[in-house]
């Protein structure tokens, strides 16, 4: 009896294996295969599927190469490569409709506004990735977590805020945030611009939260 009870969770333990062997395979091979067949099939372009982790390490390379040179001066505006080399690469080679992947889930790039505007405004047939729980604990609930009608309300909710003749009449604020930033750099830097730095990553934040207190409350962030 003891004998037919250790073969029988034998077999069992065998087929558990099996069965995650397949599911391994299934999650990392053959579904981006079959993804990347029929998307393609429809015409769209990118590139190849890598097992196991897609881009990732095309990415990871095009990033550090990206940043082991100075930004050009006369390019400063232009920093799509610097910041997104990888989506940059792939508009570039296979155009604004392009796709690449993350890890064995493809990502379809829209630089389309027409086609953009469609999927913000499709609440149904475009949904969102599942974000992990502890992120959406992070965050809290909002329009980046909810789906269908309830987004449609919350976006409906917060869609005025954002008009163009409401954004028009923030200007000011910001710029008066920015020309008393630009003020105060010129302040401690001096006459000399080369006898001192500034960190400008604090000093944007609070030019960030001083054009919000400005906008939104108007006063500024000191007060």
């Amino acid at each position: 009896m003891a004998i037919v009870a250790f073969e029988l969770l034998y077999v069992l333990g065998g087929l558990a294996i099996l069965w995650l062997v397949w599911r391994a395979l299934e999650w990392g091979w053959l579904r981006p295969r079959r993804l990347g067949r029929a998307m393609r099939a429809q015409g769209l372009r990118g590139t190849a599927f890598r097992f196991p982790s897609g881009d990732l390490a095309e990415e990871t390379r095009l990033l550090a190469a990206q940043r082991a040179k100075p930004l050009p001066q006369s390019s400063a505006h232009d920093i799509t490569a610097r910041v997104q080399p990888l989506v940059h690469k792939a508009i570039n080679e296979h155009g604004k409709i392009s796709m690449i992947w993350q890890g064995p889930t493809p990502g379809v790039i829209l630089s389309d506004p027409k086609l953009v505007r469609e999927v913000l405004a499709n609440k149904v047939d475009y949904r969102k990735h599942e974000l992990p729980s502890n992120f959406v604990k992070l965050i809290g609930k909002g329009l980046l977590t909810h789906e269908g009608e309830k987004w449609a309300v919350h976006r409906k909710i917060i869609n005025p805020a954002f008009h163009l003749e409401k954004l028009k009449k923030m200007v000011p604020a910001f710029t008066n945030s920015t020309i008393e930033l630009m003020d105060k750099w010129e302040d401690l830097i001096g006459s000399d611009a080369n006898a001192k730095e500034i960190d400008v990553w604090p000093e944007f934040q609070d030019l960030t939260g001083d054009a919000i207190s400005r906008a939104a409350f108007g006063s500024n962030l000191s007060e």
